[in-house]
């Protein structure tokens, strides 16, 4: 015969405080269960104290990481929306000048928060950074967009910047032509992060494919 749901409880709740009694330490070694937990409505000993204080710190652990999750989340939504107003500052500039190269180098890296920017091609383009045959393909792959540490490319890319360039964004400069990157770099990891997204610096490519009338 099957036990009632009230013996099963019964023996359940036996079990679990017979396995407790066992294993005095259980609560100590797993303190996330204190969050589950229904405190004690009165204090009875230091015991009981000892388990109120524990329940009462896995609660504030758990509220501090949900806090500063939360800040996370904001830093990063603020982050975005400001390099989207970057990105836009910039290809205004973009589409009022003549000489987007000379444009890219002396006016985005200060429109953009970065070091330095530059255009890199790896055939004539005017004002243009050379780079080898096959270097956009090799560094891109298929991507539009690469946030990364700086590597060994870094004086290739970014010349006498380099030294600074300890974090880059290369974005893909679509179009006819010959193949093409826009490379900014950074002392810092904040300023080209690939948290903040990459639709904006997609969209800076594709402006200045525009700017260069490819």
């Amino acid at each position: 015969m099957a036990p009632t749901p009230r013996l099963a409880a019964e023996l359940t709740s036996q079990a679990v405080a017979a396995y407790l009694r066992a294993h005095p330490r259980f609560l100590a070694d797993h303190p996330t269960l204190y969050r589950v937990l229904s405190p004690p409505q009165r204090v009875y000993g230091e015991r009981l104290a000892d388990h109120m204080a524990a329940m009462l710190r896995a609660e504030r652990q758990h509220a501090a990481a949900m806090a500063e999750q939360a800040d996370d989340v904001l830093a990063a939504g603020r982050a975005a929306a400001g390099l989207t107003a970057r990105v836009q500052e910039a290809v205004l500039v973009l589409v009022r000048t003549d000489n987007p190269a000379e444009c890219i180098a002396a006016e985005l890296p200060a429109l953009l928060a970065v070091d330095a920017a530059a255009l890199c091609a790896e055939g004539e383009l005017p004002g243009a950074r050379p780079l080898p045959a096959g270097s956009v393909e090799r560094l891109l792959g298929t991507r539009a967009v690469l946030f990364r540490e700086a590597g060994a490319e870094a004086p290739l890319l970014h010349a006498e910047a380099a030294g600074l360039a300890r974090y880059d964004a290369l974005l893909r400069i679509p179009g006819e032509g010959p193949a093409a990157l826009l490379a900014l770099s950074a002392r810092d990891p904040w300023t080209l992060d690939p948290a903040q997204g990459a639709g904006a610096l997609t969209f800076l490519g594709r402006a200045v494919a525009a700017a260069l009338g490819r």
